[in-house]
């Protein structure tokens, strides 16, 4: 018996218990995804060794960066080859090519090679993440959709839990290449698990690739994503920093007008006249700034503070993970019974709101237990919008086009991460450098790059009255951030109250 995970039609009811190789295809759809979550954080613990080994310490980042850059650009793509092909054949391609990429990662002969290695991870990776989250939208009912997206935010949480820990001790015990090449057996069996139980779709309509538009959305998220990064550079602005946005802007307005044209648009801009898909692509882009984007901020505040070693602040964002875990399958089961979801995202921005105004008061003597509350309370907030998104995005859209919305609202998450990134950095620097004028003289001389180049490290090695002093105007400005994102959790929150308190029927 196979299962085909095409749209059905529209008069289709998915069933109340799915069969066992529903479930089987379903179990799949979560391992490709864990897979290419897990390698956006397993790579971390990793990262000293290979620029030890490999050498080009100044291409660090873009170990992370090239597989967070080539996945944004092509998750579009795949969902709209999904929808137009099947998503068989279009998620074993991702398969295949995340296998590939993985291989080649692990027989790295050089900076320069890993970084092109984990482009092609990133663009197998890419396609499936989209790709798993598609299957599932078709693979179940409105309804039934939501408890299984729930539990699929439970293994993305997973992954950023177990991400960094199975990095380290796999680089300790087989070697850093063995973070790439543990994919290779699972990846095969994942593939072979979709070959088995997965139905192809035969269609004799000939379709049209918009290749053009695809493009030029891929030059404007790469030009974007990539100046989010490049905007933190300690060396400060040069003229990417200007030509970037210019680019990205540009290619934007192209791919519209492109886009208007169009026989089958890569992102058909029809979904833009459903109120619901219009208001959750907004919300997602504002919510990966307040919450992607500030996982940075945490660990950097947290180590600062406190003077712990990173290994003993990872500890710290456990508690989000597993109360975002946990809140996600809750949601799910709470849609699937009543249909409802718009009240979740707007708390979920309440809280984020409250807990940004409850960080500016915490302090060096706060203590390590109210850190993890708050941290849990982050989680919560997370586990209330995330999956709950996802689901709202996948029952407005009509089935043809599931794969469209889901690329679409994965993209804009991955876009907001990294504009937040560079706006929430940009209102902490600017806000450090306007203390670093209180600071008494014989304090600020102990710093010679001045609050903005305050590390944990040299935090630590201050008088312990300097530091106090240090930590005090230090955490006035990093509490401007928090008042900003505080700002942009409100705004995120009027948008979802705009959002129609509509009721997911049961039928697809």
């Amino acid at each position: 018996m196979t299962v085909d995970s095409s749209p059905v039609p529209a008069a289709a009811e998915a069933p109340a218990r799915p069969d066992r190789t529903t479930l089987l295809v379903y179990f799949g759809a979560l391992i490709a995804m864990f897979m290419a979550t897990l390698d956006m954080q397993i790579v971390v613990t990793a990262l000293p060794t290979i620029a030890g080994e490999l050498g080009n310490l100044h291409l660090f980042g873009w170990v992370g960066s090239a597989y967070l850059l080539s996945t944004a650009a092509v998750a579009p793509f795949y969902g709209k080859l999904g929808d137009m092909y099947g998503r068989k054949n279009v998620v074993m391609t991702a398969i295949v090519l995340f296998i590939i990429g993985s291989a080649v990662c692990g027989m790295a002969w050089s900076m320069e090679s890993l970084i092109a290695a984990r482009v092609l991870q990133g663009i197998g990776g890419g396609g499936l993440m989209v790709s798993a989250f598609a299957m599932i939208g078709e693979l179940f009912g409105p309804r039934d959709r939501a408890k299984y997206q729930g539990y699929s935010s439970a293994v993305f949480a997973l992954s950023s839990i177990l991400g960094p820990v199975a990095g380290g001790y796999i680089t300790d015990i087989f070697g850093w290449r063995w973070v790439f090449l543990v994919n290779l057996p699972v990846g095969i069996i994942v593939l072979c698990i979709i070959a088995v139980a997965m139905q192809s779709r035969f269609t004799e309509k000939k379709h049209k690739v918009d290749y053009l538009g695809g493009v030029l959305l891929a030059v404007a998220t790469t030009a974007i994503v990539y100046w989010g990064d490049h905007v933190l550079d300690p060396a400060g602005p040069d003229l990417l920093t200007f030509v970037l946005p210019v680019i990205g802007v540009g290619a934007a307005i192209w791919f519209i007008m492109v886009e208007r044209s169009a026989e089958e648009p890569i992102i058909p801009l029809r979904l833009f006249r459903n109120h619901t898909i219009s208001i959750v692509t907004i919300v997602s882009l504002i919510a990966g700034s307040v919450t992607l984007g500030m996982f940075f901020y945490f660990a950097l505040y947290f180590q600062t503070l406190t003077g712990l070693g990173p290994a003993e602040v990872g500890f710290l964002f456990l508690p989000a993970s597993a109360t975002s875990m946990v809140i996600s399958m809750l949601a799910g089961r709470v849609i699937a019974a009543t249909g409802r979801y718009k009240w979740m995202p707007v708390a979920a921005m309440a809280v984020g709101a409250a807990l940004m105004v409850a960080f500016t008061f915490i302090d060096a003597h706060t203590p390590l237990w109210a850190l993890a509350i708050m941290m849990a309370v982050f989680g919560i907030s997370m586990g209330l919008q995330f999956q709950v998104l996802m689901v709202a995005i996948q029952a407005a859209a009509p089935l043809a086009d599931i794969g469209a919305a889901t690329g679409l609202i994965t993209q804009a998450r991955t876009i907001g991460a990294s504009i937040g990134l560079a706006i929430n950095g940009a209102v902490m620097t600017f806000a450090l450098t306007q203390q670093n004028a209180t600071l008494p003289a014989d304090i600020a001389a102990q710093l010679p790059e001045g609050l903005t180049g305050l590390s944990p490290h040299i935090a630590s090695a201050l008088p312990e009255a300097a530091r106090d002093v240090v930590l005090t105007h230090y955490g006035a400005g990093i509490n401007a951030m928090f008042l900003w994102v505080a700002a942009l959790y409100v705004l995120a929150m009027i948008f979802t109250i705009m959002l129609r308190d509509v009721q997911i029927p049961k039928r697809a």
